[in-house]
């Protein structure tokens, strides 16, 4: 039986992917016991065939799963992967970034059927292997103390669906959102914090290495009046989940949640280009 399905999805990828796929390759954690599902979304030659090529020359022993679709779209790509999936678990790994060598073997040490496990994350300039956000890592320094902790301690970590190992029965079927196109990784971890019960922190051997560039879908621009928008339905998907079975899920977390989509209109506006 497979234990990790990681997913990644790609549009228009550069070298940075084969960055990526090679730091997976690189795994300390048995090849026998992951897969790799990629998804090419949105577009067509000369990626399928560059990629296609960079599978066949390097990665060799590898259970990969390459799926091309000519349908766009982030969420479209992370649904066709998750019905593939045979791991217990899933992980998502973002085309641009990396993971350190013993990334899979410490989160699945950290991780049980019942619980979500954490990496540690460190973020980077294009070109700089430095680390240049100082506010993730010092909460998993605090996190890693704690080892096992409750789901508001970490929502820093829910704003999205990477740098986390997750079982795939707290998924059971349930998918990302393809209406929207910013907002939706935070939706889709909220939809499932119903089956959250507690986390556990792996140690500090498993990095996630976030790469910061321009251009990427979390540093382009948008307009206030679109960010106002977006950010509004974000808030009503959030409402319509917890409201639907407010019983399921953590009031607290769901306070944070809207409480995090005001907070990002407000900076969001900010920075935001002009109308």
């Amino acid at each position: 039986m497979i234990k990790i399905s990681i997913i990644i999805p790609t549009y228009k990828p550069k070298s940075y992917l084969q960055e990526c796929l090679e730091s997976l390759a690189k795994q300390t954690f048995a090849k026998k016991d992951f897969e790799i599902i990629l998804v090419l979304n949105g577009c067509n030659e000369p990626y399928k065939k560059n990629i296609e090529q960079y599978i066949g020359n390097n990665m060799n022993g590898i259970n990969l799963t390459f799926i091309h679709t000519k349908e766009g779209g982030v969420s479209n790509a992370r649904n066709i992967a998750l019905e593939q999936a045979k791991g217990e678990y899933i992980t998502f790994v973002d085309d641009d970034d990396i993971v350190s060598t013993d990334y899979l073997k410490e989160l699945y040490k950290a991780a049980s059927p019942s619980t979500i496990s954490l990496s540690r994350t460190i973020s980077f300039k294009d070109g700089e292997y430095k680390d240049t956000d100082k506010t993730i890592d010092p909460i998993y320094n605090k996190l890693y103390q704690q080892k096992t902790i409750k789901l508001n301690k970490a929502r820093k970590y829910f704003s999205g669906p990477c740098m986390k190992l997750i079982p795939i029965n707290f998924i059971q079927g349930r998918k990302y959102d393809t209406r929207f196109k910013n907002g939706e990784d935070s939706i889709f971890m909220f939809l499932i914090s119903d089956k959250i019960r507690a986390i556990n922190v792996a140690s500090p051997n498993a990095i996630y290495y976030r790469r910061i560039r321009k251009g990427s879908a979390t540093t382009s621009n948008r307009t206030k009046l679109e960010i106002l928008i977006n950010n509004l339905r974000v808030i009503g998907a959030y409402s319509q989940i917890y409201f639907k079975k407010p019983q399921n899920y953590n009031f607290l977390f769901f306070t944070t949640r809207i409480l995090a989509a005001i907070h990002s209109t407000i900076v969001g506006i900010k920075n935001s280009i002009s109308l």
